[in-house]
């Protein structure tokens, strides 16, 4: 089935529905991208549908999003792209970006227990999030085993760049020792970038990534800013929840933000609808260039979806080749078991660290786990339920 075309203006007003509606996670997005593209309007098939989220969850960066901009792209070309990356986007980011503003002034008791209650959110939602990838990820021996290590090496050696070597070593064993690797789809007809667009994409992709981290060195707070979240979007295997692990180190380490100022914005970003990355907007606008906070949260964003996106366009042309490699899924299904180690890390140091800090905070962590992995709880009644619980507790202590 050949798509037909549309315009940008019609993936925009559709994208914007789904921006300010779609809960849930990553995964849920691809449930409404599916009803709403391929049952409801028809914009492509099945196969199709299905060859465009096989490339992005192989590829790194925020697979939701960058599926929305190839559905995007495939409608309306290079308009229609931009049109669905902004209309998914734009709800949440200005959300997030409006708690941040309000994270800067609320400072009574109240505000302190609604901030606690949402760092306890963080809790259940990666524990949530470990659970499930846990089980689809490591699903035999031999990932348990990379996962496993993965988890002991960043245990043991407290370092941002420990996170790096964790995902080379899981790469590594998985194109030397897993097997077995899953089948891709066949080829169908979709929209594509040409060859020379591709490489060209691709090499801005790599000269960012290696000339950000010296424009960094110069001091310069808004260069800082953008190596970091493009570090991570550039990086991030696994799902929008792996991200946390990833901007831990950079924004926590350099005092950029305070543990209570990075679990919060998590906490947040479970509240609004569309892509988790979008929790980038609620960092940057705390993070301090020395400009206005919306500067810093405009950077924050452009800077970690950007590589995904540039990644994406750049491996069109060239999936089918790609993905008649086993060598490279399995390749990918190493560095997969080595994120869920790298996640577990992060749940454990900072989310649980700096969270439960008293035996109620566990209990409420525990109801909270319950009820979203075995009631199937919306996540929004989690954050009523923690953020009420915590809120209760300054009631009573009062």
């Amino acid at each position: 089935m050949k798509s037909t075309p549309g315009t940008a203006r019609e993936v925009f007003l559709t994208f914007l529905q789904l921006g300010l509606t779609a809960f849930g996670g990553p995964t849920a997005h691809i449930g409404y991208f599916r009803r709403a593209l391929v049952e409801r309007r028809a914009w492509l098939s099945d196969a199709q549908f299905t060859h465009l989220l096989a490339l992005c969850q192989f590829l790194p960066g925020p697979a939701s999003s960058q599926l929305g901009f190839a559905l995007g792209y495939e409608r309306a070309g290079w308009r229609g792209a931009m049109a669905a990356f902004c209309a998914f986007t734009l709800p949440s980011a200005v959300m997030l970006f409006g708690f941040a503003q309000l994270a800067l002034t609320l400072h009574s008791a109240t505000g302190e227990a609604l901030f606690k209650g949402l760092k306890l959110v963080a809790v259940v939602i990666v524990a949530d999030a470990l659970w499930g990838m846990s089980r689809q990820l490591c699903n035999d021996t031999r990932r348990r085993l990379i996962g496993l290590f993965a988890f002991g090496l960043l245990m043991t050696i407290q370092s941002g760049w420990a996170q790096w070597l964790v995902i080379l070593l899981g790469a590594l064993s998985g194109a030397l020792w897993l097997t077995q690797a899953p089948a891709m789809p066949t080829e169908t007809a979709l929209r594509k970038p040409g060859k020379r667009v591709a490489l060209i994409l691709a090499a801005i992709a790599m000269v960012l990534l290696a000339v950000l981290p010296l424009l960094a060195q110069n001091g310069q707070p808004l260069f800082t800013l953008m190596d970091i979240f493009y570090r991570a979007g550039a990086l991030v295997f696994g799902g929008g929840h792996v991200v946390l692990p990833l901007l831990e180190a950079p924004l926590i380490g350099s005092a950029a933000l305070s543990e209570s100022q990075f679990l919060t914005g998590y906490g947040i970003a479970q509240a609004v609808p569309g892509p988790l990355f979008t929790v980038a907007a609620f960092y940057g606008a705390l993070f301090d260039t020395g400009m206005h906070s919306v500067i810093g949260a405009t950077v924050a964003l452009a800077a970690i979806f950007l590589p995904g996106f540039l990644l994406l366009a750049a491996v069109l042309p060239y999936w089918q080749r790609i993905s008649a490699h086993p060598q490279l899924t399995n390749t990918l299904a190493g560095v997969n078991a080595a994120v869920v180690g790298i996640l577990a890390a992060a749940w454990i140091n900072p989310v649980v660290s700096a969270s439960v800090v008293h035996w109620t905070d566990g209990l409420i962590a525990l109801a909270g786990f319950a009820a979203l992995r075995y009631w199937r709880l919306s996540p929004l009644w989690i954050i009523a339920g923690c953020v009420g619980a915590t809120l209760g507790q300054v009631l009573l202590s009062a």
